[in-house]
């Protein structure tokens, strides 16, 4: 198994070749398929000339324009669509248990851009898709879904355990569920609130809700195995930001065995001009089809048990390694039949395990291809668009 760093210096990408020099050429394709890999792969490269920040003043007209509520509320998610250099920042503040020492503070950086891949009436999907410091290696990145009224979401319930469960009327009634996703687009949280347009300004906060460890500390950590999170997401002049607010925690099953501290996470979104993200555009132009394929696998499995079970070690690379590997044979205009596809979750996707005292989760009905939020109650007013698969 490939062994990912444990993590990258605020200043950039890990000196040349370090880390990589020991792969066999074998797993340098797969590790190409995640962060770490795109930052390791464009260390022994020349960047592209700096990139300059914008500001687009436009976009607070363009959703205060907006006849009513809900298209305020889609232009601001659509708004996080663009060309970006990101920093990540996440920072342990307050310790919770006796005798718990804080982390260090984690920093890294990247470019993204964020591409409309699903723009409905209630529902829309952003692609993220990151590109070295060089332009030479592409990224497909973490992808969200919004919803409209979701009558429905994935919920992280224990190690490699994601169940569907309903969302309460008053919780959904006016507000919009957001469902992220891996690189693989394989589950890993949901959050459901309202936008607020306030002061000229919009922000969408969450409902606290948990998810798995993230990839930059599953790889070092052991003493916590998930996150009780709030997520905000706000449009700025710049661009938008993305902050978190994480109580890491030790659970067996769905029950709180301790916590041992919070986190402030800070993910800096700041639109910029002079980088070239063709690469990224090309990437995606080539195998977009073959991830519509991987991303209804995933929802036939949610669909048809309640939830899901993934049966890989925790860092994921059993089943991301061999998707990646048949995303390169597409990009490569190679055909790759659906039964490739599906051997690969028939190997490492089942369903969830039952609930102590309790069922396993709703058995759903045949649903549109929606994202993890599944579809609006029947009586809302965008429900019986015929939403297409994308």
């Amino acid at each position: 198994m490939t062994t990912l760093p444990s993590s990258i210096p605020a200043s950039g990408p890990p000196a040349c070749g370090r880390g990589l020099q020991t792969l066999p050429q074998s797993r340098v394709l797969p590790l190409a398929g995640t962060l770490f890999g795109t930052l390791f792969l464009a260390a022994c490269a020349t960047p592209q000339p700096a990139p300059v920040a914008v500001e687009d003043g436009a976009t607070r007209t363009r959703i205060e324009a907006a006849g009513t509520e809900l298209e305020r509320d889609r232009r601001a998610i659509l708004a996080m669509a663009g060309e970006y250099e990101v920093r990540f920042a996440f920072d342990e503040t307050v310790s919770l248990r006796p005798g718990y020492q804080r982390h260090e503070p984690y920093r890294s950086g990247a470019f993204e851009t964020v591409l409309v891949i699903r723009n409905d009436p209630g529902q829309i999907s952003l692609q993220h898709l990151l590109v070295s410091a060089d332009g030479e290696h592409v990224t497909k990145h973490w992808r969200q879904d919004w919803t409209w009224q979701a009558a429905q979401r994935f919920e992280f319930s224990q190690d490699q355990v994601w169940r569907v469960r309903p969302i309460s009327d008053p919780t959904t009634r006016g507000a919009w569920t957001q469902c992220v996703h891996e690189v693989n687009d394989a589950p890993r949280y949901c959050g459901t609130g309202r936008w607020n347009h306030r002061h000229g300004v919009s922000t969408w906060t969450s409902d606290r809700s948990w998810r798995p460890l993230p990839r930059r500390e599953y790889t070092r950590r052991s003493d916590y195995n998930a996150l009780d999170v709030e997520n905000r997401h706000t449009i700025t002049p710049g661009g938008w930001t993305h902050e978190q607010d994480n109580t890491k925690t030790l659970r067996d099953g769905e029950r709180i065995v301790h916590t041992l501290v919070r986190e402030f996470g800070f993910n800096d979104y700041r639109r910029v001009e002079g980088f070239d993200f063709s690469p990224a555009y090309d990437y995606w132009q080539a195998t977009r089809d073959y991830w519509a394929r991987v991303r209804r696998q995933w929802q036939r499995r949610l669909q048809a048990h309640g939830g899901l079970q993934l049966k890989t070690p925790v860092d994921g690379m059993a089943m991301i390694a061999p998707l990646f590997e048949l995303a390169d044979q597409a990009r490569r205009g190679q055909a790759v039949p659906d039964t490739r596809i599906a051997a690969v979750f028939d190997a490492w996707v089942g369903p969830p395990p039952p609930l102590p005292d309790r069922d396993s989760g709703p058995e759903l009905a045949d649903a549109p291809d929606a994202p993890g939020a599944l579809a609006p109650p029947a009586s809302d007013p965008v429900a019986g668009s015929d939403l297409p698969a994308y």
